[in-house]
């Protein structure tokens, strides 16, 4: 996969894709494990999303909030035709419903603030023995840092704190914090017997 060749992609402006390292453990994971069905949350213009599909023979649900960005996203994902389906929505909105069935590997990467309150229906959402990867878990390296963290990054700071304690300290998972890129957390919810 190529950067330089997604529509909305500049390297001269900051773009929100994940570094190379995280990238490269995701579509390791997507290989070995082989997901079936896929939940991303935060498309932006779907350079993660075909790193997954290219890695896999599954499909993605991918959600974007921006109109713009899903617009790209299409665009960038075509060549995968039926295997990616990018739905314009906020992210929250569309995991609280019921009826969207269940998922092998749900890849974390949109508010960060939010990962905390997605959470309980992310867990939900996913089959025993699934994947739940959630990036940029550092924020920054924020999360890692001590001392006074800025007024308006706290909240971020505070909420991903709480994401990375619930999801270490879950029975129901065991979960890996990698300390690539910005942080990537890769969280296996075990199988009831």
């Amino acid at each position: 996969m190529n950067k330089n060749e997604f529509a909305g992609f500049n390297k001269d402006e900051y773009v929100p894709i994940m570094k190379d390292e995280s990238m490269a453990l995701l579509s390791k994971l997507c290989s070995e494990n082989n997901p079936r069905r896929i939940l991303e949350i935060g498309t932006y213009i779907g350079f993660s999303a075909s790193v997954m599909l290219s890695a896999c023979d599954g499909v993605i649900i991918t959600l974007e909030k921006n109109a713009d960005n899903a617009k790209l996203a299409q665009e960038n994902l075509a060549s995968f035709g039926d295997r990616a389906n990018v739905i314009l929505t906020d992210a929250y909105d569309y995991i609280v419903r019921q009826d969207i069935g269940k998922f092998d590997l749900i890849f974390l990467d949109g508010p960060k603030g939010q990962y905390i309150n997605y959470l309980p229906y992310l867990k939900n959402l996913l089959n025993d023995g699934g994947l739940l990867i959630a990036d940029n878990v550092y924020f920054h390296g924020l999360v890692k840092q001590e001392g006074v963290i800025k007024h308006k990054l706290r909240t971020i700071v505070v909420n991903l704190r709480k994401f990375l304690k619930e999801i270490t300290t879950d029975l129901d998972f065991d979960t890996t914090i990698y300390d690539i890129g910005d942080g990537l957390s890769v969280s296996r919810k075990r199988v009831v017997a």
